[in-house]
């Protein structure tokens, strides 16, 4: 038995292209002899849809849809993702669905049994779960169907997943020959080992094959992976479609031989922010961006993640010099545009900052130059970037990194200006991996960055040291605190971190909440984000 695994990027809210896009596929299934037609969840209307599914012309267009798909089924079974209202007069009007067709007609549906509530989902927001699993019967086999969630519970691998069921153990009683999987599921940092590992005890404990099709593309915050798998019944891995790219694929089940799988961390990373930035601009019609270009590695790593996604033609750099600004940041900066063939503008700010520096001058009398005065400076910069943004109709990506973030080492109207902060969930210890994985194949950003001390040059002699300690150290307890919800007093023990400095970052993280809040959107790669799925108050007295 083949199925066709139609690993594909949708648009949220573009019901017609998804079709379009799933109907061109299903012919291609139908050319290469498939028996079964897999899409992702919720694909008719793309993942995740949010508040649009309270709109009733939207379900209705959704509904019309998939009478074309219907069309376009003779003699294939298709399964695929879509909402459909429950058609009850209490709980949530609709239920997160896999549609099971087949010769033109609609042989039953699919609800999906758990829905997470944790992270970046909110799915009780919008469904009723599913109350039932079950087995449809093609060609001698019974088919099981589950959508994404429904998989996770049975491993026990998170400590976030904790319901009352485990479908798993339900469609074990039905016996199924073959178990289809509807996902998307999105990506972070090493987060494929994970899936890997959940689908394979699944595979196992069913006893029969399991095949996943997992979306991919990028939505809003959120990148979709893809690595759309195919489990034989021991749980061995068979076969593997390709990370953070479209592909129809055929999984075979007569296909026996476990192939070796080797996937680099790092470059999953970057592929997954150039993806994010790529579907960011394309998918709203944007095409050029700018960046501020200051010699160090955030600005250098974000061109480059920039030109792989946009092309070196659709982005400018933008030198802004100051007094402080040093000649090795400046020339560092035009090599890293000279390496990426961008064109890179020069507008020195210092006279535009002495204007500042006389207009406060009598507000400020008596002050020693500090804080205000280097705000300025980066607020300038943020005005510039956003001048050349209208006028010249570039989306100005701005460069601040998660470590900054965490803390408040960035400056509200300043750096944190922008359509779009694509590193602000990538740490400085990974930003420094990504770089240097970079300049494995050839050099694009110079030794020298690497080597210099990080510095925002807003004062004579400054290094981001005074400010916020070593990034090694900020990014342990960033990591522990933010996104394994470790406790000061745990972190404390188990690394050994003086208790001054681990007390003053954790109350750094919470007093720059209100900054994040009035920043960008930017690129989920972590297990937990500032920009989407962590959600603290502003205002609270306990920390």
């Amino acid at each position: 038995m083949k199925i066709y695994v139609a690993q594909l990027n949708p648009v949220v809210g573009d019901i017609k292209r998804n079709t379009d896009k799933i109907i061109h596929e299903i012919h291609k299934a139908k050319r290469e002899k498939a028996d079964i037609f897999l899409a992702s969840e919720l694909f008719i209307c793309g993942y995740p849809p949010l508040d649009l599914l309270f709109f009733e012309d939207f379900i209705q267009e959704i509904e019309k849809s998939i009478l074309r798909i219907k069309e376009a089924t003779k003699d294939l079974f298709v399964v695929l993702g879509a909402p459909r209202k429950t058609g009850k007069e209490k709980g949530k009007i609709l239920y997160n669905s896999a549609v099971v067709i087949y010769n033109g007609e609609i042989l039953g549906y699919k609800d999906k049994t758990l829905l997470p509530e944790y992270d970046v989902f909110n799915e009780t927001r919008y469904f009723e779960p599913g109350d039932e699993e079950k087995v449809w019967e093609y060609k001698g086999k019974k088919i099981g169907i589950f959508i994404c969630e429904d998989v996770w519970q049975h491993a026990k691998i998170s400590r976030e997943i904790r319901y009352w069921r485990d479908p798993v153990e339900d469609m074990k009683k039905l016996k199924p020959d073959l178990v289809l999987n509807l996902s998307a599921s999105p990506y972070y940092f090493k987060k494929n080992d994970i899936r890997l590992e959940i689908y394979k005890k699944a595979a196992a404990d069913l006893k029969c094959p399991l095949i996943l099709c997992n979306q991919v593309g990028a939505n809003d915050q959120l990148v979709f992976d893809g690595y759309s798998t195919y489990f034989d019944s021991g749980g061995n891995l068979i076969q593997m479609a390709k990370g953070f790219v479209e592909e129809g694929i055929i999984f075979d089940l007569e296909e026996t031989f476990s192939e070796i799988f080797m996937v680099n961390p790092i470059k999953d990373l970057y592929d997954a922010l150039v993806l994010g930035v790529r579907d960011y601009f394309y998918k709203q019609g944007f095409s050029k961006a700018c960046i501020g270009l200051s010699g160090g590695i955030d600005s250098s790593l974000t061109a480059c993640i920039a030109v792989d996604a946009l092309g070196s033609q659709n982005i400018l750099g933008v030198r802004m010099p100051s007094r402080f600004s040093s000649l090795a940041s400046l020339e560092d900066a035009g090599i890293v545009a000279e390496n990426l063939r961008i064109e890179l503008k020069d507008i020195s700010i210092d006279s535009i900052f002495q204007d500042f520096l006389d207009l406060f001058s009598p507000i400020f009398y008596g002050k020693v130059f500090g804080t205000a005065e280097e705000n300025i400076q980066a607020r300038i910069r943020g005005m510039i970037l956003m001048g050349i943004s209208n006028k010249l109709g570039y989306v100005v990506l701005s460069t601040g990194n998660k470590s900054e973030m965490a803390i408040g080492y960035t400056t509200l109207y300043g750096d944190m200006c922008g359509g779009l902060a694509l590193l602000s969930d990538v740490s400085k210890t990974l930003i420094y991996k990504i770089a240097n994985w970079i300049n494995e194949k050839k050099e694009i950003i110079p030794k020298s960055i690497f080597e210099k001390e990080p510095s925002a040059e807003l004062k004579p002699n400054q290094t981001d040291r005074e400010a916020v300690y070593d990034y090694s150290i900020v990014d342990v307890i960033l990591e522990e605190y933010v996104e394994n919800h470790i406790t000061a007093e745990e972190i404390i023990k188990k690394h050994n971190i003086d208790r001054e400095i681990v007390q003053d970052l954790v109350e750094r993280i919470h007093i720059a909440e209100f900054k994040r809040r009035q920043g960008p959107l930017g690129i989920n790669i972590s297990k937990k984000s500032f920009s989407r799925g962590r959600v603290f108050p502003v205002v609270q007295g306990w920390i």
